[in-house]
């Protein structure tokens, strides 16, 4: 596939057409320039290649189930490259020594919590921004790169330039703090088995047809289907992120019909069975699934209303792989300053 046309298959449902980011789930800016002159190649294709656990960010690369082999990602590297222009390792983008100040994150825990944790959350609590406490980010994000972004800002995006609203002490002591989250890398992760592409599509086959009632004439809430599962109802529940995310953690009896690959769709039985599918956005590429269903005549095809992060964090029923936690809960959107 050529990187235009991957791009806009797999990526542009959240990062938008022209990259400018927030189509769905606040993914981040593409294109914003002050994030490109610093965003190594590397740090792109980790980014692409093994993704944002815990968030709509999947992982791409085939190695893990993804539908991106290391060619793929090259060509999309290049074509963010191309919108936005290449990496230029300003001045100021050099390495920063470790802070020896004992009392360094004692006051970027401060600085932080009330200049960046309505944004971007914490250990606890993912923001609507970039969730900097994440360890796939904070294995890739250099310290310089970190404070690079803090000094001049994420620009058309909502993240403002600090450098004269914090002296330099205030910086470097809330990369500092940020650091403190987790900045080792972490041990690969045992994935579950792929997908066989033989799973059983309908659970409780015997059970009675569940009557939902929707929101929107499409969205069903993950209460109403966690019921008509401790019911034994008959469902097809659809796991559309890509097979990455299925081998990580899914809801109990879901098959996995990526958004980018529907071919299972061909299966689906004909008799009125509700399709519930769901993703990570919370409803973006599930909504895709949904609306294909419903081109084919599939009336009772809806989308989990909360998505699979918010069941994994309720506990309800999931397979994961071992060391899987449930993904840290979401603040509301923050008032804009």
């Amino acid at each position: 596939m050529p990187p235009k046309s991957a791009y806009m298959t797999l990526c542009a449902v959240c990062h938008a057409a022209e990259m400018q980011g927030g189509a769905a789930d606040h993914a981040p800016s593409l294109a914003s320039p002050t994030f490109l002159e610093t965003a190594s190649d590397e740090f792109l294709r980790r980014s692409i290649a093994f993704g944002r656990p815990g968030t709509s960010m999947a992982a791409y690369s085939t190695a893990l189930g993804g539908p991106l082999d290391d060619v793929a990602i090259t060509g999309i590297i290049q074509l963010i490259r191309a919108k936005g222009g290449p990496e230029s390792k300003p001045k100021d983008l050099a390495p920063i020594a470790p802070s020896t100040d004992p009392d360094a994150i004692t006051r970027g825990a401060a600085l932080y919590q009330k200049n960046c944790q309505s944004c971007h959350g914490d250990t606890v609590a993912r923001g609507q921004a970039i969730h900097l406490a994440n360890p796939r980010f904070l294995e890739g994000a250099s310290d310089a790169f970190i404070r690079y972004a803090i000094v001049n800002g994420r620009l058309p995006t909502k993240m403002v330039a600090w450098k004269d609203a914090l002296s330099a002490q205030d910086i470097d002591d809330t990369v500092a703090y940020i650091r403190n989250f987790t900045g080792k890398a972490q041990a690969p992760q045992p994935l579950l088995p792929p997908p066989t592409g033989s799973e059983p599509l309908v659970i409780n086959p015997k059970g009675e047809q569940p009557q939902f009632k929707l929101t929107e004439d499409k969205y069903v809430s993950i209460d109403q289907v966690k019921a008509a599962l401790d019911r034994k109802q008959r469902l097809i529940i659809i796991d559309a992120r890509p097979p990455s995310e299925w081998r990580q953690v899914h809801v109990e009896g879901a098959v996995s019909i990526p958004y980018h690959d529907m071919k299972r769709l061909d299966e689906m039985p004909k008799d009125g069975t509700y399709a519930i599918a769901y993703c990570a956005c919370p409803h973006h590429l599930s909504g895709i699934v949904m609306d294909e269903l419903r081109k084919r005549g599939y009336k009772n095809a809806v989308v989990l209303d909360e998505g699979i992060l918010e069941w994994h964090r309720r506990g309800y029923p999931v397979v994961a792989a071992p060391g899987v936690k449930p993904p840290p809960k979401e603040n509301p959107e923050p008032a804009l300053r």
